[in-house]
């Protein structure tokens, strides 16, 4: 998030996602379903998005960007 410009936003979002990995970083898969989390950093991400730049338009580019940058 640092590198999009967007670390002010993680102190805020860091504690929503607590929870989901353990403490050697490894996903809590028997406390959450991943596809869950994969749902609420969605959310989260499209939350930020809106509040960053305002615009339905900005959101949804942002997100295509995230799915592209991540998954290869």
């Amino acid at each position: 998030m640092g590198q999009l410009g967007l670390g002010r936003q993680f102190g805020r979002l860091a504690p929503r996602l607590d929870g989901a990995f353990r403490a050697d970083g490894v996903f809590a898969h028997d406390r959450l379903r991943f596809v869950d989390f994969v749902d609420d950093v969605e959310d989260l991400l499209e939350e930020v998005a809106l509040q960053e730049w305002g615009d339905k338009e900005a959101v949804d580019g942002f997100e295509e960007y995230i799915w592209q940058h991540y998954s290869g």
